[in-house]
């Protein structure tokens, strides 16, 4: 990746929050430090070809993962398994 290493339990917490439709990527950036061409790299990286064609064609276009296309104001999601 970028800058820092990541721990097996840090890329699994990204796949998680990147197949989460409301998790921005703005929020994987805030996070983890990632952009969202470093996320889409790692996704390709770690899933099998077809669930990353998957996972793409889910995302591309969809205005939940992009914080400025949202039309709705809403708190921060959370996960039950995200600690905090």
């Amino acid at each position: 990746m970028k800058r820092l290493e990541l721990s097996v339990a840090q890329v699994d917490r990204i796949i998680q929050m990147a197949w989460e439709d409301r998790t921005t990527f703005d929020a994987i950036r805030v996070q983890f430090g990632l952009e969202p061409g470093e996320v889409i790299k790692l996704m390709r990286k770690n899933l099998k070809p077809s669930s990353f064609r998957n996972w793409r064609s889910r995302t591309t276009g969809r205005a939940t993962k992009h914080a400025s296309k949202r039309s709705f104001k809403v708190g921060r999601f959370r996960c039950k398994s995200q600690r905090g």
